[in-house]
């Protein structure tokens, strides 16, 4: 049996201005779908033990195109924003595509990035991601559920509470209480929803709309450090709240991260704008 080939990899902080900030992402190359099998994609990203591995594998066609995956620790997923970006940022920064326009084919449809030389404020070399909105709505959660998420927060005075497909969207008093927040994860595990976002509104004066913080133990990951997929639905919950559609967020994990957003309402669209940093390289061996 021929030998497989080395599979290269890259670890790229993602929505950070510097290493060991963000979310860290491994990006993976394939040369064809059939190179490794699902159980294979799991188990490396069982190994990397990071929020997320994804793997890229090209699409032959005019514009440069790639079909990417997703995998926490434990499962795939069917759409993560900062192993998005973190793709974007490799090929963009050793320049395996040649434009500044790169399309990635996922369970979430085509998705764009673009590499912004230079943004709207003068700052350098950040990448524009184009999602699809992921709209909160109205739950009429019973009383059980409601003390279920309280515990869950350890108590915090809870102001709100949304769903999504998939996810909780939990308003908090203030953007201290986000801060200090120390969530009960063996609870979480046993609300109803894949993961918890948790958010408030930034203070008066503030730089930020928003902060947040993203919890999914059900998918190994305690404490997502920045979460590009959740700003997708806390984007649609401040615009209805804030009467706006740009926004500065933070995300208060320990690494901590930011991204810039825009919700377009006409296309039904969100676009996550943010940096990264490549801190390592290697191969994949077996």
């Amino acid at each position: 049996m021929a030998e497989k080939k080395r599979v290269k990899y890259f670890i790229v902080d993602a929505f950070a201005e510097s290493a060991f900030k963000g979310n860290p992402a491994a990006v993976c190359f394939l040369e064809d779908d059939n190179e490794r099998d699902d159980a294979w994609l799991q188990s490396l990203a069982t190994e990397f033990n990071i929020s997320e591995t994804c793997f890229l594998t090209p699409i032959i066609g005019d514009l440069p195109r790639f079909r990417l995956r997703w995998f926490t620790p434990v499962a795939e997923v069917d759409l993560c924003g900062h192993a998005t970006l973190a793709s974007a940022h490799v090929l963009f920064s050793t320049g395996l595509v040649g434009s500044e326009t790169v399309e990635f084919d996922t369970l979430s449809g085509i998705l764009t990035a673009k590499h912004l030389k230079n943004d709207d404020d003068g700052e350098e070399s950040s990448i524009e991601l184009d999602f699809p909105v992921v709209p909160t709505c109205e739950v009429n959660y019973i009383d059980d559920d409601l003390s279920l998420f309280s515990k869950a927060l350890n108590g915090a005075t809870i102001l709100d509470v949304k769903a999504t497909k998939k996810d909780l969207l939990v308003v908090l008093s203030s953007w201290e209480a986000v801060i200090d927040l120390k969530p009960r994860l063996d609870e979480i595990s046993k609300c109803p929803c894949e993961g918890m976002m948790v958010t408030a509104a930034a203070s008066d004066g503030s730089t930020y709309d928003f902060c947040s913080r993203y919890f999914a133990p059900r998918f190994g990951i305690n404490e997502d450090p920045v979460t590009g997929s959740a700003h997708c639905a806390l984007a649609h919950y401040w615009s209805l709240r804030m009467n706006k559609c740009d926004f500065f967020a933070y995300q208060a994990s320990s690494r901590g991260g930011t991204l810039k957003v825009h919700l377009d309402k006409e296309k039904q669209r969100v676009l996550l704008r943010g940096k990264a940093v490549t801190v390592m390289e290697g191969y994949v061996l077996v």
